[in-house]
């Protein structure tokens, strides 16, 4: 019966290998028909940021234990296994737990404002609508943060709703660094102002673990999240990515009460 039951199990994963890109792990198990039966230590699968010759493109920074979150130091042991099948147990179960603005996230309106957290404008209460949709990737001048002045700059026109900006934060591989970068390129209160003032922007990404540069973290956070119009993604991985319209996908987990999370972003050509 065990015979039969590894029989099985190899002819799944040999199936999958020779599957279409449809099937949910569409890489190959080993080097020839028949490696499953000779050594299933080969196993390994492949991790990739683009799919389909540039179709989607996976803009989320993969956790790790030195994955940045706004201290000295990375996030360190997030992942627990409490339950492991090398130790006498049935299955593998782990234990998640990390800080909800590390790495890729999204803010929502109770991160900055007191009454907006106490009346339940968290995670759960974000509009699908708008983290997914049209979205354009712009690049912005390396040398400055996002004043008024660069913003106007951009020439951002009137009915773009979301913005995803590319910046010297990609460049330096600010989101690789365990440490918090206090010289990370944001906007500024007046940058942020503008954008409000002036264009129909909705959702704002950056490449750095705040939208706000560091010299004005509380200001610029308050303009953008006052309204509780727009949503904050930040953390984004952009290099290599040609500026340019995409289709934007976004998706949080549904924590009740919580101000940020952790969010997967994909672009889709």
């Amino acid at each position: 019966m065990r015979a039969l039951i590894v029989l099985l199990v190899c002819t799944e994963l040999l199936s999958s290998a020779l599957s279409s890109a449809d099937d949910a792990y569409p890489t190959g198990y080993g080097d020839e028909p028949g490696a499953c039966l000779k050594n299933i230590g080969n196993l390994r699968p492949e991790r990739r940021e683009v799919y389909e010759g540039g179709e989607i493109i996976d803009i989320t920074h993969p956790f790790t234990p030195e994955t940045p979150v706004g201290t000295p130091d990375g996030i360190g042991e997030y992942l627990t296994l409490l339950l492991s099948m090398k130790n006498g147990s049935d299955y593998n179960f782990s234990e998640l737990k990390i800080p909800v603005h590390a790495g890729t996230h999204v803010d929502a309106p109770g991160h900055m404002y007191d009454h907006y957290y106490d009346a339940g404008f968290d995670i759960d209460s974000l509009d699908l609508r708008v983290l997914n949709g049209p979205a354009l990737l712009v690049d912005v001048p390396r040398d400055k943060n996002l004043t008024a002045e660069v913003m106007k700059s951009l020439n951002i026109p009137r009915g773009v709703k979301r913005v995803l900006f590319r910046t010297l934060n990609t460049d330096r591989h600010l989101m690789l660094k365990k440490e918090f970068d206090t010289s990370y390129v944001g906007f500024m209160k007046d940058g942020a102002q503008w954008l409000v003032d002036n264009t129909d922007i909705k959702l704002v990404g950056i490449d750095y673990l705040s939208v706000a540069a560091f010299v004005d973290l509380i200001p610029s956070h308050l303009v953008f999240l006052e309204s509780r119009e727009i949503i904050l993604v930040e953390g984004l991985k952009l290099d290599g990515v040609q500026p340019g319209i995409y289709t934007l996908h976004c998706l949080p987990l549904r924590l009740l009460g919580a101000e940020g999370s952790p969010i997967r972003c994909i672009l889709i050509k």
